[in-house]
């Protein structure tokens, strides 16, 4: 998709945005489904940099990573508080976290970003590649322009900054990859990013992987939450494409079918 084409791409529907509330749901489905998703592959005890969405906190992304944790790595949240988008200062704390962690375990970190977090992990990822094992996004709209959303007023309102500024070649570059294995998790039924902004460009070290759910809850969306600990327990320079063979091809889509 041109980045042109990116631009053009409509914010979900009314009725997407007012079903979002199933959350709420899966957030309970989340908890049901423990028993099994704790069958998931485990991890080498390698960290993971959680980043939350646009104006959420680590308490959001808590269930996700006491999941990791359990499941043998050292989750962390990014410690700043409420993100408010590229605030002054923010970016350089975000580094000095990421190094901070890459120092402290002396290894590589994974870096799993929801929605606005997802934006920011692939830009520390070109920042600091040398610190950064794979990245992971939740329906992360680096795809295309920010008013492909429902919450572009409140970016503006949070962040202090008009989406409107925003340029082709700002969106083209936010729209390139990182240079290390990548994973975009999405759902065409997101109600607040565009899906279509949400995906990852294909390419040898990056990839697509589509569930069914809604935005806000895509951090505890059991499909989800399964697909991050399966491309996290991959060892370490044998990254592979996601596999959706056997019972995995009921769960996730083909990314590629029509749109």
């Amino acid at each position: 998709m041109s980045a042109a084409a990116a631009q053009a791409i409509n914010p979900p529907s009314r009725t997407l945005l007012l079903l979002e509330g199933r959350a709420l749901w899966e957030l309970g489905a989340f908890a049901a489904s423990l028993p099994i998703l704790s069958q998931a592959p485990r991890g080498d005890d390698h960290p993971v940099l959680v980043l939350p969405g646009l104006i959420a906190s680590d308490l959001s992304t808590r269930p996700l990573r006491g999941f990791l944790n359990g499941q043998g790595y050292k989750a962390h949240g990014w410690g700043l508080g409420r993100n408010l988008g590229p605030r002054p200062g923010v970016q350089p704390l975000m580094l000095t976290r990421l190094r901070e962690l890459h120092q402290r375990y002396q290894r590589k970190v994974s870096l799993v970003g929801w929605s606005l977090g997802g934006v920011f992990a692939r830009e520390l990822a070109k920042q600091a590649p040398k610190a950064v094992r794979m990245v992971i996004t939740l329906g992360s709209p680096f795809g295309g322009h920010p008013k492909a959303t429902n919450a572009w007023r409140v970016y503006e309102m949070a962040s202090g900054e008009t989406v409107g500024d925003r340029d082709s070649a700002f969106v083209e570059s936010l729209r390139q990859p990182p240079p290390v294995p990548t994973t975009a998790i999405y759902s065409r039924s997101d109600g607040i990013c565009a899906w279509q902004n949400c995906r990852e460009q294909p390419g040898p070290q990056a990839e697509s992987i589509e569930v069914s759910g809604s935005h806000c809850g895509l951090g505890h969306n059991p499909a989800a939450v399964y697909a991050v600990a399966e491309r996290l327990a991959q060892p370490e320079g044998t990254w592979r494409p996601f596999e959706r063979t056997g019972w995995r091809a009921m769960v996730y889509p083909d990314p590629s079918r029509p749109e």
